[in-house]
């Protein structure tokens, strides 16, 4: 018996059989399609929460470097030489202002770094007795219209 009359007499004995291989590789495709998508979605919301973290962490890291320049400038910042209010944020990364005071250069290089590394940085200085609070927000939108905030107390 030849190739051809095995498929010829396997198609006799199962008319109803014929497609039935494309049918299941669509379904198969189809399937795939689905978890391919899924895998995606996930790539997507790793890479959002990333971002986050990233920003929280840059947020910290800054609001850790204000505080180790005021302690080693204690008596300014006991003077309120440090205190500030948030402003408008940076729309670029200006370069810091050299003239001025020392906690006026620290001040200009710390908003320099927010407005560089955060969407939309911006933070400020409070002090209540001993304790500094320092307030950090950005824009981590996702959606959301409240910027993100990030707040440090300490004492000196």
């Amino acid at each position: 018996m030849t190739a051809h009359a095995a498929v010829s007499a396997l198609a006799a004995a199962c008319p109803r059989s014929r497609g039935l291989t494309l049918v299941e590789i669509l379904v198969a495709l189809f399937i795939l399609s689905i978890g391919l998508l899924g895998l995606a979605g996930l790539q997507t919301a790793s890479l959002k929460f990333n971002t986050s973290a990233y920003y929280r962490t840059q947020a910290t890291a800054l609001a850790y470097g204000l505080a180790d320049r005021m302690r080693a400038n204690r008596a300014a910042a006991f003077a309120d030489d440090y205190t500030v209010a948030l402003a408008s944020p940076a729309p670029d990364c200006a370069a810091p202002n050299a003239a001025g005071t020392v906690p006026q250069q620290d001040i200009s290089v710390w908003r320099m770094a927010l407005a560089c590394r955060l969407p939309l940085g911006n933070g400020s200085v409070a002090r209540n007795g001993n304790d500094f609070t320092f307030t950090i927000q950005w824009d981590d939108s996702h959606g959301k219209e409240d910027p993100m905030q990030f707040q440090f107390t300490t004492a000196l």
